[in-house]
Protein backbone atom coordinates (compact mmCIF):
# COMPACT_ATOMS: atom_id res chain seq x y z
CA UNK A 1 0.00 0.00 0.00
CA UNK A 2 0.99 3.62 -0.75
CA UNK A 3 2.03 5.50 2.61
CA UNK A 4 -0.33 8.18 3.98
CA UNK A 5 1.44 12.31 3.75
CA UNK A 6 4.08 11.48 6.65
CA UNK A 7 5.03 8.37 5.36
CA UNK A 8 2.03 6.31 7.46
CA UNK A 9 1.43 3.22 6.46
CA UNK A 10 -1.99 1.82 5.18
CA UNK A 11 -4.00 -1.05 4.74
CA UNK A 12 -6.22 -2.74 2.76
CA UNK A 13 -9.07 -4.52 3.98
CA UNK A 14 -12.26 -5.68 2.79
CA UNK A 15 -15.79 -5.13 4.34
CA UNK A 16 -19.24 -6.72 3.39
CA UNK A 17 -18.08 -10.28 2.85
CA UNK A 18 -15.00 -8.72 0.29
CA UNK A 19 -17.72 -6.82 -1.45
CA UNK A 20 -16.04 -3.22 -0.31
CA UNK A 21 -12.53 -2.65 -0.18
CA UNK A 22 -11.23 0.19 2.24
CA UNK A 23 -7.87 1.62 2.29
CA UNK A 24 -7.28 3.06 5.56
CA UNK A 25 -4.15 3.89 7.77
CA UNK A 26 -2.72 0.89 9.56
CA UNK A 27 -2.18 3.29 13.13
CA UNK A 28 -4.68 5.79 13.84
CA UNK A 29 -7.95 5.49 13.57
CA UNK A 30 -9.33 2.33 12.09
CA UNK A 31 -13.05 1.83 10.80
CA UNK A 32 -14.74 -0.91 12.75
CA UNK A 33 -18.45 -2.27 12.74
CA UNK A 34 -20.15 1.08 13.57
CA UNK A 35 -20.23 2.72 10.19
CA UNK A 36 -21.29 -0.66 8.26
CA UNK A 37 -24.39 -0.57 11.34
CA UNK A 38 -24.69 3.33 10.13
CA UNK A 39 -25.23 2.75 6.74
CA UNK A 40 -27.27 -0.48 7.33
CA UNK A 41 -29.55 1.65 9.29
CA UNK A 42 -30.61 4.07 6.33
CA UNK A 43 -33.33 4.21 4.61
CA UNK A 44 -32.58 5.24 1.32
CA UNK A 45 -33.49 4.91 -2.38
CA UNK A 46 -32.05 5.15 -5.48
CA UNK A 47 -32.18 8.54 -6.64
CA UNK A 48 -32.19 10.12 -3.68
CA UNK A 49 -28.77 12.52 -2.14
CA UNK A 50 -26.98 11.55 0.69
CA UNK A 51 -24.34 13.93 2.63
CA UNK A 52 -22.36 12.06 5.29
CA UNK A 53 -20.21 14.27 7.84
CA UNK A 54 -16.96 13.29 9.17
CA UNK A 55 -17.12 10.49 6.84
CA UNK A 56 -13.21 9.40 7.94
CA UNK A 57 -11.51 7.27 4.84
CA UNK A 58 -15.83 7.16 3.51
CA UNK A 59 -16.61 3.77 5.18
CA UNK A 60 -19.95 4.41 6.02
CA UNK A 61 -20.85 6.64 2.85
CA UNK A 62 -19.41 3.72 0.65
CA UNK A 63 -21.57 0.72 2.21
CA UNK A 64 -24.15 2.76 1.91
CA UNK A 65 -23.93 3.58 -1.70
CA UNK A 66 -23.18 -0.16 -2.24
CA UNK A 67 -26.29 -1.50 -1.04
CA UNK A 68 -28.30 1.44 -2.83
CA UNK A 69 -27.02 1.69 -6.11
CA UNK A 70 -27.71 5.27 -7.98
CA UNK A 71 -27.19 7.66 -4.57
CA UNK A 72 -25.59 11.28 -5.05
CA UNK A 73 -23.27 10.85 -2.56
CA UNK A 74 -21.58 13.48 -0.63
CA UNK A 75 -18.82 13.46 2.33
CA UNK A 76 -17.48 16.46 4.49
CA UNK A 77 -14.05 14.83 6.42
CA UNK A 78 -11.95 17.41 8.43
CA UNK A 79 -8.54 15.60 8.27
CA UNK A 80 -6.86 15.95 4.81
CA UNK A 81 -5.50 12.47 4.87
CA UNK A 82 -8.62 10.77 5.36
CA UNK A 83 -10.57 13.01 2.65
CA UNK A 84 -7.80 12.04 0.16
CA UNK A 85 -8.61 8.30 1.62
CA UNK A 86 -11.97 8.70 1.10
CA UNK A 87 -11.74 9.52 -2.55
CA UNK A 88 -9.59 6.93 -3.26
CA UNK A 89 -11.89 4.38 -1.88
CA UNK A 90 -14.65 5.86 -3.66
CA UNK A 91 -12.34 5.18 -7.04
CA UNK A 92 -11.61 1.76 -5.55
CA UNK A 93 -15.04 0.61 -5.17
CA UNK A 94 -16.24 2.61 -8.41
CA UNK A 95 -18.75 4.77 -6.96
CA UNK A 96 -19.11 8.26 -7.66
CA UNK A 97 -18.64 10.23 -4.85
CA UNK A 98 -17.88 13.88 -4.22
CA UNK A 99 -15.23 14.35 -1.07
CA UNK A 100 -15.06 17.85 0.95
CA UNK A 101 -12.49 18.69 3.16
CA UNK A 102 -13.72 20.93 5.53
CA UNK A 103 -14.90 21.62 8.93
CA UNK A 104 -18.46 21.01 9.22
CA UNK A 105 -18.99 23.94 11.01
CA UNK A 106 -17.32 25.89 8.59
CA UNK A 107 -19.12 24.01 5.20
CA UNK A 108 -17.78 25.96 1.90
CA UNK A 109 -20.82 27.77 -0.01
CA UNK A 110 -21.63 25.06 -2.30
CA UNK A 111 -22.38 22.97 0.06
CA UNK A 112 -24.57 25.53 2.02
CA UNK A 113 -26.44 25.92 -0.74
CA UNK A 114 -27.26 21.96 -1.04
CA UNK A 115 -30.38 19.99 0.67
CA UNK A 116 -30.10 16.15 1.33
CA UNK A 117 -32.55 13.34 1.05
CA UNK A 118 -30.54 11.91 3.66
CA UNK A 119 -27.53 13.12 6.25
CA UNK A 120 -25.77 10.46 8.27
CA UNK A 121 -22.58 10.81 11.09
CA UNK A 122 -20.77 8.70 13.12
CA UNK A 123 -19.79 11.55 15.60
CA UNK A 124 -16.19 11.10 18.10
CA UNK A 125 -17.70 9.48 20.71
CA UNK A 126 -15.70 10.61 23.67
CA UNK A 127 -16.07 13.63 25.95
CA UNK A 128 -12.66 15.22 26.57
CA UNK A 129 -13.49 16.41 29.43
CA UNK A 130 -14.18 13.25 31.43
CA UNK A 131 -12.33 10.73 29.24
CA UNK A 132 -8.26 10.76 28.05
CA UNK A 133 -6.60 11.66 24.76
CA UNK A 134 -5.79 9.21 22.18
CA UNK A 135 -1.66 9.77 21.20
CA UNK A 136 -2.03 9.30 17.67
CA UNK A 137 -3.46 12.69 16.15
CA UNK A 138 -5.87 11.20 13.72
CA UNK A 139 -7.68 8.74 16.05
CA UNK A 140 -8.06 11.39 18.51
CA UNK A 141 -9.78 13.62 15.85
CA UNK A 142 -11.47 10.88 15.46
CA UNK A 143 -13.47 9.82 18.36
CA UNK A 144 -12.59 12.87 20.91
CA UNK A 145 -15.01 15.03 20.96
CA UNK A 146 -14.10 18.46 19.50
CA UNK A 147 -16.98 20.19 17.83
CA UNK A 148 -19.86 19.57 20.20
CA UNK A 149 -23.03 17.23 19.66
CA UNK A 150 -25.20 20.36 18.94
CA UNK A 151 -23.39 21.29 16.12
CA UNK A 152 -23.36 18.36 14.56
CA UNK A 153 -26.72 17.97 15.01
CA UNK A 154 -27.67 21.72 13.88
CA UNK A 155 -25.58 21.33 10.70
CA UNK A 156 -27.38 18.36 9.75
CA UNK A 157 -30.97 19.93 10.23
CA UNK A 158 -29.97 22.77 7.83
CA UNK A 159 -28.63 20.52 5.08
CA UNK A 160 -31.78 18.27 4.63
CA UNK A 161 -34.93 19.44 2.06
CA UNK A 162 -38.06 18.93 4.41
CA UNK A 163 -38.97 15.85 5.15
CA UNK A 164 -35.49 13.90 4.76
CA UNK A 165 -34.03 12.13 7.68
CA UNK A 166 -30.75 12.24 10.12
CA UNK A 167 -29.19 8.82 10.84
CA UNK A 168 -26.58 9.01 13.68
CA UNK A 169 -24.84 6.53 15.47
CA UNK A 170 -23.55 7.53 18.98
CA UNK A 171 -22.52 5.32 22.55
CA UNK A 172 -25.47 4.54 24.91
CA UNK A 173 -24.49 6.91 27.19
CA UNK A 174 -24.48 10.05 25.40
CA UNK A 175 -28.17 9.07 24.27
CA UNK A 176 -29.63 11.99 26.31
CA UNK A 177 -27.94 14.77 25.35
CA UNK A 178 -27.90 13.36 21.57
CA UNK A 179 -32.17 13.32 22.17
CA UNK A 180 -32.15 16.68 23.40
CA UNK A 181 -30.32 18.32 20.30
CA UNK A 182 -32.17 16.45 17.87
CA UNK A 183 -35.92 17.01 19.93
CA UNK A 184 -34.40 21.20 19.29
CA UNK A 185 -33.94 20.89 15.17
CA UNK A 186 -36.00 17.65 13.94
CA UNK A 187 -38.90 15.62 15.00
CA UNK A 188 -39.92 11.82 15.00
CA UNK A 189 -37.18 10.34 16.63
CA UNK A 190 -36.82 6.82 16.78
CA UNK A 191 -33.90 5.13 18.78
CA UNK A 192 -32.78 1.55 18.51
CA UNK A 193 -30.72 0.34 20.98
CA UNK A 194 -27.74 -2.28 19.89
CA UNK A 195 -26.87 -4.68 23.07
CA UNK A 196 -23.66 -6.63 22.87
CA UNK A 197 -25.47 -10.15 24.17
CA UNK A 198 -28.94 -11.04 25.71
CA UNK A 199 -30.06 -9.76 29.27
CA UNK A 200 -26.75 -6.72 28.62
CA UNK A 201 -27.12 -3.02 28.29
CA UNK A 202 -26.87 -1.43 25.22
CA UNK A 203 -23.38 0.06 24.07
CA UNK A 204 -24.86 1.49 20.78
CA UNK A 205 -27.52 3.12 19.59
CA UNK A 206 -28.74 4.09 16.46
CA UNK A 207 -31.38 7.35 16.16
CA UNK A 208 -32.99 8.67 13.16
CA UNK A 209 -34.53 11.84 13.06
CA UNK A 210 -37.15 13.57 10.17
CA UNK A 211 -36.67 17.56 9.30
CA UNK A 212 -40.32 18.37 10.15
CA UNK A 213 -41.50 15.13 11.44
CA UNK A 214 -44.42 15.38 13.81
CA UNK A 215 -44.76 11.40 15.13
CA UNK A 216 -44.33 10.59 18.44
CA UNK A 217 -41.27 9.59 19.89
CA UNK A 218 -40.27 5.63 19.65
CA UNK A 219 -38.00 3.59 21.55
CA UNK A 220 -37.25 0.41 19.52
CA UNK A 221 -36.38 -2.96 21.53
CA UNK A 222 -32.86 -3.50 21.32
CA UNK A 223 -30.92 -5.53 18.33
CA UNK A 224 -28.37 -7.62 19.85
CA UNK A 225 -24.88 -8.12 18.20
CA UNK A 226 -23.79 -11.61 19.24
CA UNK A 227 -25.41 -14.94 20.19
CA UNK A 228 -25.10 -16.96 23.60
CA UNK A 229 -23.78 -15.54 26.78
CA UNK A 230 -20.56 -14.75 26.21
CA UNK A 231 -17.53 -15.29 23.65
CA UNK A 232 -16.16 -18.82 23.22
CA UNK A 233 -13.84 -19.92 21.37
CA UNK A 234 -12.02 -18.60 18.18
CA UNK A 235 -14.03 -16.52 15.04
CA UNK A 236 -17.06 -13.90 15.69
CA UNK A 237 -20.53 -14.63 17.59
CA UNK A 238 -22.48 -12.70 15.69
CA UNK A 239 -26.47 -13.33 15.56
CA UNK A 240 -27.89 -13.87 11.90
CA UNK A 241 -29.42 -10.07 11.68
CA UNK A 242 -26.31 -8.54 12.53
CA UNK A 243 -24.13 -10.65 10.42
CA UNK A 244 -26.07 -10.31 7.42
CA UNK A 245 -25.68 -7.02 7.73
CA UNK A 246 -21.58 -7.27 7.92
CA UNK A 247 -21.18 -9.95 5.71
CA UNK A 248 -23.71 -9.55 2.91
CA UNK A 249 -24.63 -5.74 3.20
CA UNK A 250 -28.32 -6.22 4.01
CA UNK A 251 -30.42 -3.30 5.62
CA UNK A 252 -30.81 -2.81 9.77
CA UNK A 253 -34.28 -1.49 9.33
CA UNK A 254 -36.05 0.29 12.05
CA UNK A 255 -39.03 -1.77 13.16
CA UNK A 256 -42.20 -0.03 11.43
Amino acid sequence: MQPMTGGAALTQNAYLGGRLTIRQPARGYRAGVDPVLLAAAVAARPGQSVLELGCGVGTAILCLGHRVPGLDLVAVELQSDYAALAECNADLNRQPMQVHCADLAALPADLRQRRFDHVIANPPYFDRSTSTAATDAGREIAMGEATPLATWVSVASRRLAPGGHATFIHRAERLPELLACMAAHLGAIEVLPLQPRQGRAAKLVLLRARKGGRAAFRLHAPVTMHVGARHEGDGDSYGDRISAVLRHGAALEFPG
